[in-house]
């Protein structure tokens, strides 16, 4: 039975005090750093620092020792971070909308004991395990069995594959999504350092590349079963849409506000090219698109916060947000012309990361199906 928590939830003013000192946070650390992290991966401490910041806790209550702020505090500190870095953007929206939703809603207090006091202070790193090798967007595909153990009540043995797990080359815990029955599945905290857990590679992407994006397979790996069906596990996607949204939106403005410095810096013709028609077109556009994926987000945002179903809004930002990064990141590679296309200008990274939005937590196709569904249901 999942024991009740009661939330008590962040003042306006300590939220403004949270997001002044994530501001600060990535204007001092992570923005200067993104380009050594693309090299190798997200530093070994960083969650660690992330902490001290409060991002590793915005979504645990306050009466659990976590930062108790709300759904529009949540997107705006990953917006924030994907001005300076997506990759951990993604991964802070990840673990905090995903991991640390399921151990506050959906864990016996036994689990939450040994696992949410070390992940909040980022000692003990977190991962998602849903996707397969013939289970993505079809996630109820997934062929990992979960075998009960005899003798060991609420413990399973895991046997299966995994790929594309956010984290999952460096977490200390991975929540399994994992098969109980013929159409049953459910998750399960499953700990790294056993013999049954095998990391199998680190999967190299084009964009986000600091992120360790693993592959594993478990052979007879110790899980330990959380109390949620399929559908409640899978439920916080719908905040995760949000902060992948969010996501998104940062790596826009980023990568528009470069454009525009360098649209009036950069002269042709003896104009600026921010006094030519054809990139005054594209400053327009971009600002639009930014402007509108502003505004789905924080109506999903506070959505969420009042309490009401966000299936339809958070699909619809998360799939406008994701799409447009890409086309702002597009335009600001086309202002910079031949240099945007160099490792010299950010511009180029912004646009390779930019790409994981629309497929990343349910691709584009996935949200218009499910937008359509709500509206014809």
């Amino acid at each position: 039975m999942i024991a009740e928590v009661h939330s008590t939830a962040a003042s306006a003013a300590e939220e403004q005090a949270f997001l002044a000192g994530v501001r600060r946070f990535v204007a001092e650390y992570v923005l200067p750093n993104t380009r050594e992290w693309e090299k190798d991966r997200l530093p070994d401490d960083v969650f660690k620092r992330c902490a001290e910041v409060g991002l590793m806790s915005m979504v645990v209550p306050k009466s659990l020792g976590g930062g108790g702020l709300s759904c529009v505090a949540y997107a705006e500190a990953c917006r924030m971070l994907a001005q300076g870095d997506p990759a951990l953007s993604m991964n802070v929206a990840a673990i905090n909308a995903l991991c640390l939703a399921h151990l506050v809603d959906l864990s016996t207090p036994e689990q939450r004991e040994r696992y949410l006091g070390p992940a909040m202070k980022g000692d003990l790193e977190l991962a998602w395990g849903l996707t397969e090798p013939d289970a993505g967007s079809d996630a109820r595909r997934v062929q990992t069995v979960a075998t009960p153990i005899e003798g060991r009540p609420g413990y399973y043995h895991l046997n299966g594959r995994k790929m594309f797990i956010t984290n999952g080359g460096r977490a200390h815990m991975i929540i399994v999504i994992a098969r109980t029955g013929e159409k049953e599945l459910s998750a399960f905290f499953m700990d790294t350092d056993q013999p049954g857990f095998r990391l199998t590679g680190r999967i190299p992407t084009i964009g986000v590349q600091a992120s360790w994006t693993a592959q594993f397979e478990l052979e007879n790996a110790v899980g330990w079963h959380t109390p949620c069906t399929f559908e409640q596990a899978t439920g916080f996607l719908f905040r995760g849409r949000l902060g992948i949204a969010a996501m998104a939106l940062g790596i826009a403005e980023k990568a528009h506000e470069l454009a525009v410095e360098y649209s009036k810096q950069r002269e042709q013709f003896n104009r600026r090219l921010c006094d030519m028609q054809s990139v005054q077109n594209m400053i327009a556009d971009s600002e639009i698109d930014c402007n509108a994926a502003r505004h789905l987000i924080r109506e999903g945002a506070e959505m969420y916060d009042r309490g009401e179903p966000i299936v339809k809004q958070a699909s619809m930002a998360k799939l406008f947000a994701s799409e447009a990064a890409n086309r702002v990141t597009n335009r600001a590679i086309q202002i910079h012309g031949g240099r945007g296309m160099t490792f010299d200008f950010l511009v180029e990274k912004l646009w390779r990361d930019a790409k994981l939005t629309e497929i990343g937590e349910g691709c584009s196709e996935i949200q218009r199906m499910v937008i359509a569904k709500q509206v014809t249901r």
